[in-house]
C-alpha cells in the first residue's frame, strides 16, 4: 500500500490522492463519516439515501399498481373516509 503525504488546508480540508480515489471509486459529493482512532482519524465512505428519488420511485410503483388493480380516485377517497371514521 503506497502512502502519499496529505496536507490540511486552512479550511480543514484534506485531499484524497487521485490513485486512491480511482481505486475506491470516490466521486465528488461522496460523504464520509469520521471516527477518532488512536493516533489519528479513520474515514469511512457512507451512502446517504436520496429520499426524494426513493419517494418518487415508490409513488410511481403505487401508481402502476393502482392502474393494474383499477383503483379509482373515488376508491382512494372512500378508503380515507373509512380510515378517518375508524380512528375517531
Amino acid at each position: 500500500m503506497d502512502s502519499d503525504l496529505v496536507k490540511m488546508s486552512p479550511k480543514g480540508q484534506l485531499v484524497v490522492p487521485q490513485d486512491i480515489r480511482d481505486r475506491e471509486g470516490f466521486e465528488t459529493g461522496d460523504r464520509f463519516v469520521s471516527f477518532p482512532v488512536k493516533g489519528g482519524v479513520l474515514f469511512k465512505k457512507v451512502k446517504i439515501p436520496d429520499v426524494k428519488a426513493e419517494f418518487e420511485k415508490l409513488h410511481a410503483e403505487i401508481g402502476k399498481q393502482f392502474q393494474k388493480q383499477r383503483v379509482t380516485p373515488e376508491d382512494v377517497n372512500e378508503a380515507v373516509r373509512w380510515s378517518r371514521k375508524k380512528s375517531s
